[in-house]
């Protein structure tokens, strides 16, 4: 199934979508485009769907040839602070603060949202797969969340950062429990299952 270029053909439209939700460490970041409709690839697909090499290429491309994009990040401290689903609203609130293009309305990624300024919002179930400017969104999210870990990874190489990016991997969770938490991870979560926290 191709990827539609817009929900109402009237206005334009901002995709947004976020990275990182899941993860027991690091940011959840989010991201807002606006494609060019003149401009066209045919490789945008949801992030998840391509690998490293494909998100990495579509990355450039989308930052060479969108009308407006824009990245944002919310810290692990702001996520224990308000919850994972408030701190990816804010952070696609705070993405969309920063197009430097004007929007008629926004696509978002999910079934949750909150009111941004006066504009109009849609959520979309499996919207990064739906439509091409949420696909957008979705691989610049990950791609700068993954290049965030991978400098992370640098000062903590204990957590195999470089390959789990900060997702619940059993890897990862050995890890917690030898060396413990540390600043980067989000204490709110469940680092460990009940059976490896009695063990500690």
């Amino acid at each position: 199934m191709s990827l539609k270029n817009y929900h109402l053909k009237e206005g334009i439209e901002a995709g947004c979508d976020e990275a990182g939700r899941g993860c027991l460490a690091g940011p959840v970041v989010a991201a807002a485009v606006i494609l060019d409709p003149r401009k066209w690839n045919s490789a945008l697909n949801d992030s998840k769907k391509l690998s490293e090499k494909q998100r990495h290429k579509l990355r450039l491309w989308i930052e060479e040839n969108a009308l407006a994009w824009s990245v944002s990040f919310v810290d692990e401290k702001k996520i224990d602070e308000i919850n994972i689903l408030h701190a990816s609203i804010l952070g696609m609130h705070l993405a969309l603060d920063n197009l430097n293009h004007s929007f008629d309305r926004i696509l978002v990624d999910g079934n949750k949202f909150k009111p941004y300024k006066n504009i109009e919002h849609h959520c979309m179930v499996k919207g990064d797969a739906r439509f091409r400017s949420i696909a957008a969104a979705s691989i610049l999210a990950k791609t700068h969340r993954d290049q965030f870990m991978l400098q992370l990874h640098e000062k903590y190489p204990e957590y195999g950062w470089n390959q789990n990016k900060g997702y619940p991997t059993k890897m990862h969770r050995k890890a917690i429990k030898s060396n413990g938490s540390n600043i980067h991870h989000r204490i709110s979560f469940k680092l460990l299952p009940d059976q490896l926290s009695l063990i500690l």
